[in-house]
């Protein structure tokens, strides 16, 4: 993991940091135990700090933590996968049509910049940052509509989201599809909203259709191979 080093920020919001963005990336995955001892041995920092940092992740949604058995990633039900993303369907095709309505060119250019960080990271071969990119382009959408309640939504279902696709998803390296992001870019660069709005809600069809939602096992591996590895 890039930042684990001895300069590295060993606050415990900066693990909360850390250990999220390998959430997002899908290095340690949903169901897998945090134990704050290894984590702090990891890190090289105390307990208490390891505890503040997993107790600002439950927080989030990202962490479950369990009396006498301890904290563990987050594992979406099949229920609530579905319940995320029809969420999300509610919500996001009307904050694309306001994001048309405002974008301006400087923020066209924010995204188009973002999309090309997503296929830089795509062709390096960091799928997982790939995708945590893709799902911070429906955040960034929520920026430029200007609507800052409904992006802290959207902000709590992308995360909820990157640990349903995490479990569900069908094709392990699929990420949103190229060809929707560049779509909804046109339709903010065109101020299309009507354009915006039926192309997000066809984007969100298609991202559903990509899970198989069924119960899924616990991959075994070790949180030190996870973060290290």
């Amino acid at each position: 993991m890039k930042d684990l080093t001895p300069g590295g920020d060993a606050s415990a919001e900066g693990i909360a940091r850390q250990l999220t963005e390998a959430v997002h990336e899908h290095r340690v995955l949903p169901g897998m135990k945090l134990s704050e001892d290894e984590v702090g041995e990891v890190f090289g920092v105390s307990r208490t700090i390891v505890r503040q940092a997993l107790r600002s992740m439950a927080h989030e949604g990202l962490v479950t933590i369990e009396r006498n058995r301890g904290a563990f990633v987050s594992k979406p039900s099949v229920k609530e996968a579905r319940e995320v993303f029809e969420a999300r369907a509610l919500l996001e095709p009307q904050t694309a049509r306001a994001a048309a309505e405002r974008a301006t060119a400087e923020d066209v250019a924010l995204l188009e910049d973002h999309i090309e960080r997503e296929h830089a990271a795509l062709a390096a071969g960091e799928a997982g940052r790939a995708l945590k990119l893709s799902g911070l382009f429906h955040v960034e959408i929520a920026r430029v509509a200007d609507q800052q309640t409904i992006e802290a939504f959207i902000q709590q279902l992308i995360s909820r989201s990157s640990l349903v696709i995490a479990l569900y998803w069908q094709r392990r390296n699929a990420l949103c599809e190229s060809h929707a992001h560049h779509a909804l870019l046109d339709a903010f660069r065109d101020n299309n909203p009507d354009q915006a709005e039926e192309l997000m809600k066809g984007h969100l069809v298609d991202l559903l259709s990509q899970l198989n939602l069924r119960d899924v096992p616990d991959e075994a591996r070790s949180l030190r191979d996870a973060l290290l590895g």
